[in-house]
């Protein structure tokens, strides 16, 4: 099956050679204008199929406001802002994106989520948070997000820089099958193409392993089934104390 698994990849990244030289000339940056409009739409159906899980995984974060203080927020990879209606009323929010086209679409979040406050927009990365202060925030959160970076090391990195001592990193991430199913075959085969479709998504990563080395004090991690179409029905879900 291995060996299956590499030819017909290699098959696909041949066919995908278009998009490599696409990508080599810089004309894929037309798509990143254009990204943001598709996940958007695609951010709407997503909520409503993962709305229990969203509810349910951000309920604890009221857990990790320090006491008589006001919840600071900052999401990596915010994209249009769908996370925002899971926030406590009264929480700060701070968003992060490197895509600065998001902007419209989060600013159209903002406005339908009136009971948060938002402190302002960073067009970063998740591995280059700079102008972000240390121990600065009670809770960082990242969904769909560790699929793209460049870096899941050196995002997680930073996660932990910015986080107080006692803050918490949420996460809810799309990730590798497992290997012996037909799942993980075809997110190996048909990674190439699914590599430009989601602007540089990964969907076979397997994020779960990076969480559990970055040195976090506790780890609440599961592994889910999300109804999803079978590239990214494997999910984890959980958050990690620093």
């Amino acid at each position: 099956m291995a060996f299956l698994m590499r030819l017909c990849t290699l098959v696909v990244n041949v066919l995908c050679l278009p998009l490599h030289l696409i990508e080599a000339v810089g004309l894929y940056e037309i798509y990143k204008r254009i990204f943001p409009f598709c996940m958007y739409r695609i951010s709407i159906n997503y909520n409503k199929i993962m709305y229990n899980k969203k509810k349910e995984l951000f309920l604890s974060l009221p857990e990790f406001r320090k006491a008589g203080g006001q919840l600071t927020i900052l999401e990596i990879g915010c994209g249009s802002g769908t996370n925002f209606e899971f926030y406590p009323p009264g929480s700060k929010v701070i968003c992060t994106d490197p895509n600065p086209h998001f902007n419209k679409y989060l600013k159209k979040s903002m406005d339908q989520n009136d009971h948060l406050t938002y402190e302002r927009f960073l067009v970063a990365s998740g591995e280059d948070m700079g102008s972000v202060e240390d121990d600065s925030v009670d809770a960082v959160v990242c969904t769909l997000v560790l699929c793209s970076v460049k870096s899941i090391q050196q995002t997680l990195r930073e996660a932990r820089r910015i986080l107080r001592p006692g803050g918490a990193l949420y996460f809810m991430e799309h990730v590798a099958a497992d290997p012996s199913s037909w799942t993980y075959f075809f997110q190996h085969v048909l990674q190439p193409i699914w590599y430009y479709f989601g602007d540089g998504c990964e969907v076979s990563r397997e994020t779960w392993k990076h969480l559990e080395a970055a040195g976090f004090s506790d780890l609440k991690q599961r592994h889910i089934e999300a109804p999803l179409i079978f590239m990214i029905k494997p999910h984890i879900i959980g958050y990690a104390v620093k």
